[in-house]
């Protein structure tokens, strides 16, 4: 886990602005910083990186990395490094690190750009090629690793972090007042629905999609994983339970290869209590948890907390929530951030990573996603009772709504079981309340809902919508800055290749019960 940045282009770039812009990135790599220079024929290549070491702390895996005529800068984690260096051995590649830095870029020597569709982890690289004077860049399959660009007439520039970026760039950036508008009037669910950024000129190469530019700063931009929901309509109940659990207990063990101490942020949740216990009871992993505490009882999770404590003898960290000085340290996170925090969600959590980071750990596992792979959200019980509405065992299901779900939900939309059997499009409950917001507003803003069609069923588009476009997204986004504030890598292995696949193949019958 690293901060990365760097130009490629036509413009000389002096030292005295690459080392202003490696001071903004000394957080996110406190163990070391250096940079290259890379003269072309009509372009030059200035590659940066601030070093966080978690895999090989060893100095020789320091970058830019660096193998003949191709040099690397790398943010993230490859889980699957020992397996690829495995068969990349037996290709005949030899190796002088134990890094997973040098298997990625080993892999990228042997196999071109298609070295990614082997790749389980989360990553944001570039790589220069003197040989043909290009650069490839490349984003995970889920967007874990944040890479914001700009183009402008002299070339290309990208960063991990906006601030980064602006810095390199030596250029202000006007603030997007539309991104803003639809900040404040739909909320965070809005801020990934389109290519905006927080700044007109800013950009972020999307999730599953690799970059090559030519030595004459031509991009061609190529997605090379798409999600996809494909039934497996033969599955039965067993069959989902153990393909499911088997595939996490598969990422979970990748996860736990670090050369560093890890933490688990445990929420009370059922997503984070599982990987707390999958580490400790599966793997016999020494386990210490970290876990915000709120004194006021509606949002109280201690007895949830201690229960998955007790149960697996790990050490506790409770962290009670401060509401002292919580403006100025909020105030403090907005500017870091670069940009509005998405919720107040993400103040606590900035005190998580704090909590970790002073007590020695460089990991910290988190439940993102669980969700939506496993569908935790109101609105997908009744997606569900849409689904299931010619089914035999509609009844049951039904039934089951209104026992255990429909007593709890708020929502006035989503307490109507049967909301989606007369209009499928109801969206409503998701930008709650706009049209106040929009009365507050000094300026007009109008924009309507809209949502990518990723497959047929009602269910599983929604939730596709929330892990490449909403939710999920922005919840990448402040935990990546929260954490790397204090030089925390965040690892969420709900979020794998493997794993989604399985769980985008179980039936709509089996998936609630």
């Amino acid at each position: 886990m690293c901060g990365i940045a760097g130009f490629f282009g036509t413009r000389q770039i002096p030292d005295s602005k690459v080392q202003e812009t490696l001071g903004t990135m000394k957080n996110r790599g406190p163990d070391s910083q250096h940079f290259s220079r890379i003269n072309g024929s009509s372009t030059q290549a200035l590659l940066l990186h601030s070093r966080l070491s978690i895999i090989d702390l060893d100095s020789r895996a320091n970058q830019p990395f660096k193998i003949g005529p191709y040099t690397l800068i790398y943010n993230g984690e490859l889980y699957n490094y020992l397996e690829i260096r495995k068969q990349l051995q037996a290709e005949g590649v030899a190796f002088n690190t134990d890094s997973d830095t040098e298997v990625l870029l080993q892999a990228y020597i042997r196999h071109g750009e298609a070295c990614v569709e082997s790749f389980e982890g989360m990553w944001a690289f570039a790589i220069y090629d003197e040989r043909d004077q290009s650069l490839f860049v490349s984003r995970d399959r889920f967007g874990e690793k944040p890479l914001y660009f700009a183009r402008t007439s002299d070339g290309f520039y990208f960063a991990s972090e906006t601030r980064t970026l602006r810095t390199l760039c030596d250029k202000k950036f006007a603030p997007n007042q539309a991104h803003l508008l639809r900040y404040l009037v739909h909320g965070y669910k809005s801020l990934y629905k389109e290519k905006d950024t927080f700044y007109e000129g800013i950009e972020e190469i999307p999730y599953s999609t690799s970059l090559k530019i030519s030595s004459r700063l031509k991009y061609d931009f190529k997605r090379y994983w798409k999600p996809e929901y494909r039934p497996d309509e033969r599955m039965t109940l067993q069959d989902a339970i153990e393909g499911a659990r088997t595939r996490l207990l598969d990422s979970v063990k990748l996860r736990l290869r670090s050369d560093v101490p890890m933490a688990f942020c445990l929420s009370g949740g059922v997503d984070s209590a599982t990987l707390a216990s999958i580490a400790a009871k599966v793997f016999n992993h020494k386990v210490e948890t970290f876990s915000i505490i709120e004194k006021d009882e509606r949002y109280n999770e201690y007895d949830n907390i201690m229960a998955t404590v007790n149960d697996i003898h790990c050490e506790p960290h409770l962290i009670e929530l401060e509401s002292q000085n919580a403006l100025e340290a909020l105030t403090g996170l907005v500017r870091y951030h670069d940009a509005p925090v998405g919720t107040t969600t993400y103040y606590t959590h900035s005190l998580l990573s704090r909590a970790i980071s002073a007590n020695g750990f460089r990991v910290a596992f988190s439940g993102t996603s669980a969700d939506e792979l496993f569908t935790g959200y109101y609105d997908h019980f009744n997606l569900h009772l849409y689904e299931m509405r010619n089914h035999p065992d509609y009844a049951r299901y039904s039934g089951d709504w209104m026992q255990h779900t429909g007593r709890f939900v708020r929502n006035p939309y989503l307490k109507k079981p049967d909301l989606y059997f007369r209009d499928q499009s109801i969206r409503d409950h998701i930008y709650l309340d706009r049209e106040d917001f929009i009365g507050y507003l000094k300026v007009p803003f109008t924009e309507n809902f809209k949502e990518e069609a990723l497959c047929g069923s009602l269910l599983r588009n929604r939730m596709l919508n929330e892990l490449f476009h909403e939710s999920t997204p922005l919840i990448l986004h402040e935990d990546d800055l929260n954490s790397m504030l204090y030089s925390v890598e965040n690892r969420s292995p709900f979020l794998d290749r493997g794993l989604f696949d399985f769980c985008y193949s179980i039936p709509n019958p089996l998936l609630i019960r």
